[in-house]
């Protein structure tokens, strides 16, 4: 019945299949490496199913992986199907074991390299550390069903709108991840459309947004003549950002080394644009006086309180509302 022998196994070398019986066959590759598979036909398509290595499945125990592979055709399931099945179950056995804050954490360190602001995994941090854990962050992430989303996010929902609607995105994203690491099964209890908008008022009526509003231009040779009398780093700050129609952020962080003040221009890097892409800015002549006007103190043009540390968003916001 098979044709092989312990002894003869450990003697071949050549690369090929050999054939001990009944779909088993000895595999050995190009480089001499040598396993075992269970070869079969089933709905007239040829199936291949590995069953190990040589080195730690014997031929004894090869055999009988066959027949157990041999048993379950006679029953009409596809071995590499009900393999596949038992793999699924055991890694949902072991998701028991997994809570909801190291899925968090294990996302947080999957994605916090891609994100451009160094402070965006201490906010997700902060946010479900503060909303999340105290409900959900113990219990295994397979159990995390629509009732338990709703008890964290209702509290909230309505008096802290827009940090509950970034904490349901950043959950709905976690347990994406954890459906694809098949650590849980199902739809994502924290989908919005179709699912919790049925369940929680629409945050857009709840807390419309407002911009701010813009300033009449009627307005503006007043500002521009306060903006200018005003003293202090955040005050230029403004004026600087005004003349160059840039960001806050890109501005607070401003460098003189980014700075050609020969060829009037202000290059601003990649890493520190919210497009990811290096920004070129032509320097004006007010802005190139303003820049000239400025003590150097360290590489910051608009240093905070150190001469490393840059200004707060707050203290531009502060002049803003001290003019208004």
């Amino acid at each position: 019945m098979h044709k092989l022998s312990a002894v003869g196994v450990g003697r071949i070398s050549k690369p090929g299949h050999y054939g001990d019986g009944m779909g088993l066959w000895l595999q050995v590759s190009k480089s001499g490496t040598k396993s075992w598979v269970f070869r079969y036909t089933l709905n007239h398509r040829p199936r291949e199913m590995g069953l190990g290595s040589v080195l730690t499945v014997s031929l004894s125990a090869a055999r009988e992986r066959a027949k157990q592979c041999r048993a379950l055709l006679l029953e009409g399931h596809d071995p590499l199907d009900k393999r596949e099945a038992q793999r699924t179950a055991d890694k949902l056995a072991l998701a028991k074991a997994i809570s909801f804050d190291k899925c968090a954490a294990a996302y947080i360190a999957a994605h916090k390299g891609s994100w451009k602001n160094a402070k965006h995994a201490s906010q997700w941090e902060n946010t479900l550390a503060t909303y999340a854990t105290p409900l959900i962050g113990a219990l295994p992430v397979a159990d995390v069903d629509t009732d338990l989303i709703v008890k964290v996010l209702s509290p909230i929902w309505d008096t802290k709108t827009e940090t509950a609607t970034r904490l349901r995105g950043r959950i709905e994203s976690i347990l994406d991840w954890a459906t694809v690491s098949k650590f849980r099964q199902g739809e994502n209890p924290a989908r919005w459309r179709g699912h919790l908008e049925n369940l929680l008022a629409n945050p857009n009526k709840i807390a419309p947004v407002r911009n701010h509003p813009a300033l009449p231009w009627r307005e503006l040779h007043g500002f521009m003549s306060d903006l200018a009398l005003r003293e202090g780093v955040s005050a230029r700050a403004v004026h600087f950002a005004i003349l160059t129609a840039c960001r806050s952020g890109e501005v607070r962080g401003a460098q003189w080394s980014e700075i050609d003040l020969e060829a009037k221009v202000w290059t601003v890097p990649a890493e520190r644009m919210k497009a990811g892409r290096e920004h070129r800015v032509p320097l004006s002549t007010a802005s190139m006086d303003l820049l000239k006007s400025l003590q150097r103190v360290g590489d910051l043009v608009f240093p905070g309180r150190g001469t490393d540390t840059p200004l707060s968003d707050m203290s531009l916001t502060a002049v803003l509302l001290r003019i208004s």
